[in-house]
């Protein structure tokens, strides 16, 4: 596993950071104040926020790892530590299928967030999907100590949990062409999608 966590690292990370952060940049309203939920070491922050610097991101996240590209701000991994509609945007990059219920943090986003939320995750979807996923979880996270439930919703689930949020999805986009090949034969297929759901003016 030592193998394939190193390739991933050097030949796969970087590029599905480096594109993942393009297609952020673009959905992004300007002048956003965005809070990254889950953000890890910060990495993915700091690079939407030097492409887009009319964007300031904060973060939070469950693990606090020793260094972070950005300053990161403890959480329970339920509450968002933070008043209503403190931000313009709340982001969840590969993070709600690591929790039990991805309801709960859905609606705690929605609480916090003054304009959109979104989404980078997964869609169960395709021959061998679960295998596929649950192999990307173990080789990006499992290292890192990060809880690993497996929780994969197909589309119809995705949608279902938007429809009863009282969200609306203003962009849903698949094909995001994250790996390079020949990794992208294998990892890509129709497994990503990046979200945008409009919140409700209050």
């Amino acid at each position: 596993m030592r193998v394939v966590e190193a390739i991933h690292g050097s030949y796969v990370h970087r590029r599905r950071v480096r594109v993942l952060t393009d297609h952020l940049a673009s959905v992004l309203p300007r002048n956003a104040k965005v809070l990254d939920v889950g953000c890890g070491d910060g990495e993915l922050a700091a690079l939407l926020a030097a492409k887009r610097n009319d964007v300031s991101v904060s973060g939070i996240d469950v693990l606090q790892r020793a260094h972070t590209a950005i300053p990161v701000k403890s959480f329970d991994g339920a509450s968002i530590p933070y008043p209503d509609r403190s931000f313009d945007v709340v982001l969840f990059v590969d993070v709600l299928h690591h929790t039990i219920d991805p309801t709960v943090l859905l609606r705690e986003a929605k609480r916090v967030a003054r304009h959109a939320i979104v989404i980078k995750d997964h869609d169960l979807t395709g021959a061998l999907a679960h295998t596929t996923l649950r192999f990307m979880d173990r080789v990006g996270n499992g290292r890192h100590g990060v809880a690993l439930p497996y929780n994969y919703w197909t589309p119809a689930q995705w949608h279902e949990a938007v429809r009863e949020l009282g969200l609306t999805a203003t962009l849903w986009k698949k094909d995001l062409a994250l790996y390079p090949v020949p990794a992208c034969w294998l990892f890509d297929r129709s497994l990503h999608f990046i979200a945008v759901l409009s919140v409700p003016t209050q």
